[in-house]
């Protein structure tokens, strides 16, 4: 990191030797130069600053998202597909994958619950942002008498962790079930007892993955999800304990939302714990949410 923050010092003192020297003077391929180890310089810095933002342990893991609804019926459906739709445009745009492992679509409209796993540089350190409750406040569609809702959606991401990670699982406190999967696949996912539920009986953490064309991809999908969400309850198990010799109180509950996004009566997203504010709420559902992942990270590395 020394080295870095000394390349960039060099390429910043070439930027203001260059700039006097264009004062007494226009020269083209100075010119060029000064451009160039401007740019260069502000990319080395941009990783330098993502390298102190995203340090912690992992942070280099892919990531598994859940976006459950809250109370609201389609309203509230709605709500959890349109987030989905802001995370997978975000995810195309950064140029990293994603799969769906299970998905269950609302009765009228939207989703009822969706996981999937993401992948790229940094994906659960960029996505840990968004873990929380998340408040839309619009004119419902779904509403003749054009009245104005508050929806709430409950986002959660998880590291999906390797092989590497040390997770004991005794098989005596699993219960495994198949079932028929739905949604799209084809004739395939209509008679096949494809689709795998796992339950850990000890935590009663449930998963189910139903996107595999095998049981056996399935169930080996479903074992490393679980292995993750049980890696969570353990971080989470250790920070209680952190908090309470700090006297510290950290909660997130249901209906303490750590992102607005209101469309009426007027627009803005605004992240309440990075005081972040947009006016273009159509560009960051559009998944153009890279200010608010970095507002997050900025405020966490600044508190710690």
């Amino acid at each position: 990191m020394l080295d870095s923050v000394k390349n960039i010092g060099e390429r910043l003192e070439n930027a203001s030797a260059a700039i006097e020297l264009l004062e007494s003077g226009e020269d083209k391929n100075l010119l060029e130069e000064l451009k160039e180890d401007q740019g260069t310089a502000e990319k080395e810095l941009e990783e330098l600053e993502e390298k102190a933002m995203l340090g912690d342990k992992y942070d280099i893991y892919p990531a598994v998202m859940n976006i459950h609804p809250g109370a609201g019926g389609t309203e509230s459906a709605d709500w959890a597909e349109m987030l989905f739709r802001m995370y997978s445009r975000w995810i195309e745009k950064k140029g990293f994958s994603y799969r769906i492992t299970d998905k269950q679509s609302g009765d009228e409209a939207g989703i009822k619950n969706i996981t999937f796993t993401i992948s790229g540089k940094n994906a659960f350190g960029l996505l840990k942002s968004e873990k929380g409750i998340h408040r839309l406040v619009r004119i419902s569609p779904f509403d003749s008498s054009k009245r104005r809702h508050t929806s709430f959606t409950s986002v959660d991401i998880i590291p999906l962790v390797e092989d590497d990670i040390d997770i004991q699982i005794n098989k005596e406190d699993l219960r495994i079930e198949t079932y028929r999967a739905s949604g799209a696949g084809g004739q395939h996912v209509n008679v096949t007892d494809s689709a795998v539920r796992i339950t850990h009986l000890p935590t009663n953490t449930i998963v189910q993955c139903q996107d595999e064309r095998s049981q056996l991809l399935n169930r080996q999908t479903a074992m490393q999800i679980l292995r993750s969400k049980l890696l969570e309850l353990e971080e989470q198990i250790k920070q209680k304990e952190i908090d309470k010799l700090r006297g510290e109180k950290k909660d997130i509950g249901w209906g303490n939302q750590v992102r607005s996004y209101v469309m009426m009566p007027y627009q803005m997203v605004k992240d309440h714990r990075s005081q972040v504010e947009i006016g273009d709420i159509q560009s960051v559902l559009d998944g153009n949410i890279d200010p608010l992942i970095r507002g997050f990270l900025e405020k966490k590395l600044a508190t710690e």
